[in-house]
């Protein structure tokens, strides 16, 4: 048969290339098809991208180099001016930089520690675990701005009612009247709302841990800390990494409270680096300066991010 077949397609050489170039063809049509599937879906996503966040992005870059009031047509490169003037003369910027990395990590702290403490509090075997649960979430559903007009109300009228009735002097200190006092208040609204969403992730890493360790632990005499440190901890250090690279971005571009609750004050004491960048810019009408804040803010970010990622995948793997 096999000799039958070679002297057929020796008698025919048209025939086997017919097919080979019509397997081709068919593989042509095949891969443009999935090239124009891929554009369909790809191409919007991808365009919308490029003109939202690209383009604006590299013309940030571009502005931070320029002495621009964001509004006429008069834009003039000047080089490094804009960060030498903001390493050398703009103290504001400075004290902003300092405050915001002091707020970032007491709110990445207190944000996972609050977030991680109402997880093991509903996972546990309560009849009310999922309303809890959805008290808990609920602030984080509240945009910022609202969020940060409510307290303060709270902190100015509710609080004062408060301290006036019950003359206790926690309520009756001037929350956003005083630098530390305001400061502390940014935090409390800030974790208050973003605690039920770091819950609920640590929720979703705590259901996965097996039961059956737990128990094997508990019959060779673990107590409940024991069990958290050696068994609990080392399994949910994933999501313990994606908490802290969330909290560490939303703490570092914290905007909405902050210019909701004090707009910086008293005197500029609680201005964070995104008010202070917005304020440059779009406020004093100094863009080209507003943007060299942002892209030093930016790399800043990026590089905190990346690092404190790296660190918490090898300490995965280590545990």
């Amino acid at each position: 048969m096999n000799n039958q077949s070679e002297l057929e397609s020796a008698a025919l050489p048209g025939k086997s290339s017919v097919k080979i170039s019509e397997s081709s063809s068919l593989s042509k049509k095949k891969k443009l098809k999935d090239a124009g599937l891929f554009a369909l879906f790809v191409g919007p996503v991808l365009l919308a991208f490029t003109v939202i966040v690209l383009i604006p992005f590299f013309t940030g870059i571009y502005y931070a180099f320029t002495d621009w009031n964001g509004i006429t047509g008069d834009i003039k490169w000047v080089g490094l001016d804009n960060f030498k003037y903001l390493f050398t003369e703009d103290k504001q910027f400075q004290a902003s930089f300092i405050l915001t990395t002091k707020y970032t990590v007491v709110a990445i702290i207190l944000t996972n520690v609050i977030g991680f403490a109402l997880a093991l509090l509903v996972t546990q075997m309560l009849k009310t675990r999922n309303i809890l649960r959805t008290v808990f979430f609920m602030p984080n559903m509240v945009g910022g701005l609202l969020l940060g007009f409510i307290w303060q109300f709270i902190f100015v009228k509710g609080f004062s009612s408060l301290g006036q009735l019950t003359h206790i002097p926690f309520f009756q200190l001037p929350w956003l009247g005083d630098a530390n006092t305001a400061f502390w208040g940014i935090v409390i609204v800030s974790v208050w709302q973003g605690a039920g969403y770091i819950m609920i992730i640590y929720i979703a890493a705590l259901q996965n841990v097996p039961q059956e360790l737990i128990e094997a632990a508990k019959i060779d005499g673990a107590n409940r800390f024991q069990i958290l440190r050696h068994i609990t901890m080392p399994l949910v250090a994933p999501a313990v990494t994606i908490c802290l690279f969330l909290t560490t971005a939303s703490s570092f571009k914290i905007f909405d409270a902050n210019l909701s609750l004090t707009n910086g004050g008293p005197f500029k004491s609680t201005e964070m680096l995104a008010l202070n960048i917005y304020t440059e810019a779009f406020v004093n009408n100094r863009y080209g300066i507003g943007e060299a804040k942002a892209l030093i803010f930016f790399i800043v970010v990026a590089a905190i991010t990346v690092l404190q990622v790296t660190i918490s995948k090898k300490r995965e793997v280590e545990s």
